[in-house]
């Protein structure tokens, strides 16, 4: 049974991560061709930091991430403690809404966002579709993530803490800061990870309220799809997944050794 499981495990593994690591090779292959191997080279790395194009979406993409990650990790946090104050009927009525924006297929979202900003830009004709619409959009599908990574952290903590340090002289600011934010924070971490994330890899809510000019990566890759896949977008993504795996092993690593403190 435990070979079985070993077997299952190791299968599904593969199947998740071997199409990555063939990417990654790839990306050192002299040729074009996505099926002949034809040599070693670093060309395509070093053409990726040429083309304008890619690095525009490059930049487009981080600063929206980081950006509406930050947004949406204050803006959220901020809800979940709200929410988990509430009570009965009212705490439920606001779940099922917070709840609408992760169970959304993304298309009504996109759709549904692009024509409130047509709405509303008849009122204001100097804007339009662009980067702070697109930064926008996704402050607003990320928050959502935010809360629901937040509030099990919330339960989870003994309120009389609060209401301890209230009684002790805080005030209600010092008393998050001091009290509630640090017993929360690995949940806030993971929000603002799982946002980050979720803005990097959007396509359908970011085609429908972008606008002429402003691209992110999976426009742009969409875009180069349709003729063909050129090998510097294989270079960038290896890039992307060893950043991104990276900074998930700082975090853990981080996660690992506040657990050893805590247990000495």
């Amino acid at each position: 049974m435990k070979a079985l499981k070993k077997l299952y495990l190791g299968l599904m593994l593969t199947f998740m991560y071997a199409p990555i690591l063939i990417l990654i090779i790839f990306s050192f292959n002299a040729s074009k061709s996505r099926a002949n191997w034809t040599g070693f080279t670093l060309n395509w790395y070093v053409e990726l930091f040429r083309d304008p194009s890619i690095l525009k979406a490059l930049y487009n993409t981080i600063t929206i991430a980081l950006l509406s990650s930050f947004f949406a990790t204050v803006l959220g946090t901020a809800a979940a403690v709200g929410i988990d104050a509430l009570g009965g009927k009212a705490k439920r009525a606001v779940m099922a809404v917070t709840n609408i924006p992760v169970m959304n297929p993304d298309i009504v979202t996109g759709v549904s966002l692009m024509i409130l900003f047509i709405f509303v830009f008849k009122f204001f004709p100097a804007m339009k579709l662009g980067y702070v619409t697109l930064l926008l959009s996704h402050i607003a599908f990320n928050t959502s993530y935010v809360i629901l990574s937040v509030l099990p952290k919330l339960r989870h903590m003994d309120g009389n803490l609060y209401e301890a340090a209230l009684d002790l002289g805080a005030s209600p600011a010092l008393g998050f800061f001091k009290v509630i934010l640090p017993e929360i924070m690995p949940g806030v971490v993971t929000g603002a990870m799982l946002a980050f994330t979720m803005s990097i890899d959007d396509f359908v809510v970011s085609f429908f309220t972008t606008g002429s000019g402003v691209n992110n990566l999976s426009i742009l890759i969409y875009s180069m799809a349709r003729r063909g896949i050129n090998p510097k977008i294989n270079a960038l993504s290896a890039l992307m997944f060893i950043v991104v795996l990276t900074l998930l092993y700082l975090v853990n690593a981080s996660d690992n050794s506040k657990v050893k403190i805590n247990e000495e």
